[in-house]
């Protein structure tokens, strides 16, 4: 036993190597942690060298998620995957209570369920002690909280049979909302079931699960309820093949059904709240949302361009803008009060196009100074800029106004 103890590694590993789903046996999970076989676990057990909880550890003994392991002294932590969710659903008789613990030792709804290892069921909501129909448990903190709080509004609905028959005002009054000692109380949805003689059944539908709640709703009208069974618990109905005491356990894909309806998610055993769907913009206005439904989304109206109060260019004020008529040497030599018209001919330039002289004194000068006809964009047409950049490389600038956009 010394040489063993020798042996061990002189640290300890914090974490086991392998992940449990159950509690195990203490040796097992040492074994996992590579410390030796199961049976020199034992040994060590015997030898007092292992704590559970703070106590000396013994043979067969198990661990489970909440237990605390040392080695030496040392903590040991054993790794265990979230249990599966596991929902039942049970068709209760009148005459059982919704408890464990009764002073009066009557039949609990409890002693039918099935064991269940390293959890206990959790009852969804309660039902009177005379009320029969269905009654789910969970596994599931997470899931219970989710389908019993009456901030989630869960539908419940109830088949119930009164002495005599609502008239349609106390009809009226129930959708509208029926002040009890606890707050206002209103029916969802009601809907005449018919019946025979002095019984007359209804089917309600509320959102909460107070106390005796559908009881005390038709007593503050005057009627007395004789029997009260709930058919269905939000997305979850009595199948009509339950019999009364019977006990059914949903299907895995069921009970991700009644995880999705209640806003939950399932990740890897655990049961948690799901993300908000994620909104993703694709091309032509459509909006593709988390479960791939497309949405069109309209496409905003196009703004129509402000007027402008002035010009694009600055120009001259004797010099045509760009865009408009060609440009004409004679506008250069318009008579004026001064100058006669007879004298403007004489003094203006022969521009005639068989005068070549003419157009290399003028003509050329010309389009140095304006460039050609159009505006910008279209074919074989310079810029400002760019008949700037020639009349730079050719070394002269140009004699007319700068006709650049004002920035």
């Amino acid at each position: 036993m010394q040489g063993f103890a020798e042996s061990l590694p002189t640290k300890i590993k914090k974490t086991t190597d392998e992940v449990f789903s159950e509690p195990q046996r203490l040796h097992k999970v040492l074994a996992s942690c590579g410390f030796g076989s199961r049976r020199a676990m034992e040994e060590l057990i015997v030898a007092g060298r292992i704590t559970v909880n703070r106590m000396p550890a013994e043979i067969g003994q198990k661990v489970g998620p909440g237990d605390e392991v040392r080695i030496n002294g040392e903590p040991v932590k054993i790794r265990f995957t979230e249990p599966q969710p596991r929902v039942l659903l049970y068709h209760k008789p009148a005459g059982e209570i919704v408890s464990r613990d009764d002073p009066e030792e009557r039949a609990s709804v409890f002693d039918r369920l099935p064991p269940i290892q390293g959890a206990k069921w959790i009852s969804i909501g309660r039902l009177d002690f005379n009320t029969e129909g269905l009654l789910l448990f969970t596994n599931s903190g997470e899931l219970a909280n989710r389908l019993m709080h009456p901030r989630y509004e869960v539908e419940r609905e109830y088949a119930v049979r009164v002495m005599g028959e609502l008239s349609e005002t106390q009809i009226q009054e129930l959708k509208t909302g029926v002040e009890l000692e606890d707050g206002p109380v209103r029916c969802e949805k009601l809907v005449d079931g018919g019946g025979e003689g002095a019984n007359h059944w209804y089917h309600v539908v509320i959102k909460e699960g107070r106390n005796r709640e559908v009881r005390r709703l038709f007593e503050a009208l005057g009627l007395m309820v004789s029997r009260l069974i709930r058919t269905r618990y939000g997305v979850i109905s009595m199948p009509s093949v339950a019999k009364r005491g019977d006990v059914l356990e949903l299907e895995q894909a069921e009970v991700a059904t009644l995880i999705k309806s209640v806003g939950l998610k399932m990740s890897g055993g655990a049961v948690e709240k799901a993300a908000p769907e994620k909104t993703v913009r694709t091309p032509f206005g459509k909006k593709k949302t988390g479960n791939g439904a497309a949405l069109v989304e309209p496409k905003p109206p196009k703004k129509k361009a402000a007027k402008s109060s002035g010009t694009r260019f600055k120009v001259d004020r004797n010099q045509a803008p760009r865009g408009s008529k060609p440009y004409s040497p004679k506008a250069d030599w318009l008579p004026t009060d001064e100058v006669s018209a007879e004298a403007a001919n004489e003094a203006m330039p022969n521009t005639k196009p068989n005068d070549k002289s003419n157009d290399k004194a003028n003509g050329a000068t010309a389009r140095q100074r304006f460039g050609r006809r159009g505006l910008f964009g279209r074919k074989n047409q310079r810029s400002p800029k760019s008949a700037s950049s020639d009349a730079d490389a050719s070394g002269s600038a140009p004699e007319a106004a700068d006709l650049s956009s004002e920035a």
